[in-house]
């Protein structure tokens, strides 16, 4: 290499699952049965309506240009709809949602629209390593604030209250939370918009999971100002089955996302036409097709709680998403080399909390995006692991 890498980034690390897959790939080229139980890729295929949707406009000579970056009103309607079904609150197609290629793209913009280097940034402990990822790369400086078990992973106000946040202006919660699994409630949104008025900051909620085993699916913007101060990052990855395709959105008062529109339209040249028609018909599959999906997940669960059973690990069974968040037996001193060695010993790979940030290095996080089957497999290698 004939020069240097840019300083930014002597501060962010290779990420985690990025090293961890290539160590898997490598085990399996050796001829290694590893089981992936880690990653929080869906194993299941959009519905049908998304496919031929995808399928027919592809079909077409004359759709294969370049796109709106604000995308089709067509899709921007039916962001608006979908949250008036599936959360009860009145989105402006026009001027309230901004369709992304995936919701970690929208943390990106978000930041850049937003942090100059130095502003501060609330970011969860455990949390989504983005968060932490793009605010160092911005050079803005990160104001961690702890999530603990005893709080049922929600922030602490009176240690958030001791911090100085007169430079913090954005700050990023994630509920129903991954890692934790921790639910959304009326009580926690409506604290959490009453401390961005308090403080001018700006809340960012990440909502990928509020599909996912999930009664009672919640939105920051059921809040009654919270148009105000907050945004909503969502995503079809997750709920819809549709990680690859890279469809997400992000829903808020104009003012913010015109400027994350500024940040946008000189990052990339559109949506293909194929997969916003694709993200249409999701956006309108039917109830009974998230039933179906659901009906899925249950089943793995049974099985993956069952997997933390026999590891000895306790986990709260009110979690929602695809996630089973555990904390680790007392007698385990060290979870990252006891989680190598389920991982060598038994072909087994479950993610360790600690990457996730200090908060998480207790426990450890299973995913339920395999089949019952191999669930089931894994089951039985733990079994034997732990004889």
């Amino acid at each position: 290499m004939i020069i240097q890498p840019a300083n930014r980034l002597n501060i962010v690390k290779e990420y985690y699952f990025s090293r961890k897959l290539r160590e898997i790939r490598e085990m399996r080229e050796a001829g290694k049965d590893v089981l992936n139980l880690g990653i929080g890729s869906p194993d299941l295929a959009p519905s049908q309506g998304a496919i031929t949707a995808l399928t027919e406009t592809a079909l077409n000579d004359n759709n294969h240009g370049y796109q709106s970056y604000t995308g089709i009103p067509e899709l921007r309607t039916a962001i608006s709809n979908w949250y008036e079904r599936v959360y009860g609150v009145a989105i402006d197609f026009k001027n309230e949602a901004l369709p992304l290629m995936g919701s970690k793209e929208g943390i990106m913009h978000i930041s850049m629209a937003f942090l100059n280097e130095g502003d501060g940034v609330l970011v969860p402990n455990p949390g989504y390593l983005t968060y932490s990822s793009v605010a160092n790369l911005l050079g803005a400086k990160i104001h961690p604030y702890t999530l603990k078990e005893a709080n049922n992973w929600e922030p602490n106000w009176a240690a958030l209250e001791e911090l100085d946040l007169t430079s913090v202006k954005l700050m990023w919660v994630n509920y129903p939370n991954m890692p934790t699994g921790a639910d959304a409630t009326d009580a926690l949104f409506a604290k959490l918009i009453a401390f961005a008025k308090k403080h001018e900051l700006l809340i960012v909620n990440d909502n990928p999971y509020s599909l996912i085993l999930n009664p009672q699916p919640r939105s920051i913007m059921q809040q009654e100002g919270a148009k105000e101060v907050a945004l909503e990052l969502n995503s079809l990855s997750k709920s819809h089955n549709m990680a690859g395709w890279r469809v997400g959105m992000v829903v808020g008062d104009y003012a913010y996302l015109s400027n994350i529109l500024k940040v946008k339209s000189n990052m990339d040249s559109g949506m293909f036409l194929g997969i916003q028609k694709a993200a249409i018909a999701a956006l309108n599959n039917t109830t009974q097709w998230h039933q179906s999906q659901s009906f899925i997940y249950q089943q793995r669960r049974q099985v993956a709680r069952q997997i933390m059973d026999e590891l000895g690990c306790k986990y709260n069974e009110n979690q929602v998403g695809m996630f089973i968040w555990a904390k680790v037996p007392d007698a385990i001193e060290d979870v990252a080399v006891w989680m190598d060695e389920l991982l060598h010993q038994a072909n087994v790979f479950i993610t360790p909390g600690f990457i996730f940030g200090s908060s998480g290095e207790r426990y450890i996080r299973l995913s339920l995006c395999s089949k019952r089957a191999v669930l089931q497999q894994a089951l039985d290698r733990v079994r034997s692991f732990e004889s």
